[in-house]
């Protein structure tokens, strides 16, 4: 299960861009924290400690503890607004949970053993991840912190799906849910894309050249020899 992370909040009465503006110039950030059959309630977090909070991959995906005028709520991550140049973000969306309710929540993918498979220690291939993260369904208490596929055995040309992840009980792929077709590629190992290009170079000379060949009048090849 992931990891139980702490928020410290406070609520606020100002509305509209100008008072977010001024809370942003005191280093705070506007958020809404809302859902669980409760009403939205405006907070205000410290810009700083956020940052801080942020530069744990685990944040992302954990239920978090926000406490707030005395009390404290478990929320999880939904929105997130950077500033498009600086270092700063602009505002937060977090929901509330309950218990027996199944959340939706994007968690990052691991990939475990790469370096050690033969497609790439033997084979010289490339590793490709198509898929950092993936949406899962589940309840609270079941939330993983991430998901690990393993690639230790891939070869060249192979390919590892979502069905390959393994779940924790009582988890499920939101992509998975959606039925046949929707079993997506996730990884790969492929040849260096610069053999790949001299493999597609020769193929075209092969091509180029039998076209030539085909355009010939009947016996022009011939035509030297003749005499």
């Amino acid at each position: 299960m992931a990891k139980t992370l702490e928020l410290i909040a406070e609520f606020r009465d100002g509305k509209g861009r100008g008072a977010s503006r001024r809370l942003r110039r005191q280093d705070k950030v506007p958020a809404i924290l809302y859902g669980g059959k409760r009403e939205p309630r405006a907070i205000v977090l410290d810009h700083q400690a956020l940052l801080h909070q942020l530069d744990n991959e685990a944040f992302y995906s954990s239920v978090l503890t926000i406490r707030v005028g005395g009390e404290q709520q478990e929320a999880i991550l939904k929105d997130l607004q950077r500033h498009p140049a600086k270092h700063r973000i602009l505002h937060v969306d977090l929901q509330r949970i309950m218990a027996d309710e199944k959340i939706r929540m994007h968690v990052p993918l691991h990939f475990v053993g790469e370096a050690d498979a033969p497609g790439i220690k033997l084979e010289h291939g490339v590793f490709s991840k198509m898929e950092s993260d993936v949406e899962i369904s589940c309840l609270p208490r079941d939330l993983p912190e991430y998901l690990e596929i393993d690639c230790s055995d891939m070869r060249i040309d192979d390919m590892r799906y979502l069905s390959d992840i393994k779940l924790p009980e009582g988890v499920e792929l939101v992509e998975l849910a959606h039925g046949e077709g929707h079993d997506l590629a996730v990884a790969a190992i492929h040849h260096p894309r610069v053999e790949a290009e001299e493999e597609e170079a020769a193929e075209a000379e092969v091509t180029e050249a039998e076209a030539e060949d085909a355009a010939k009048p009947a016996g022009e090849e011939k035509s030297g020899d003749e005499g």
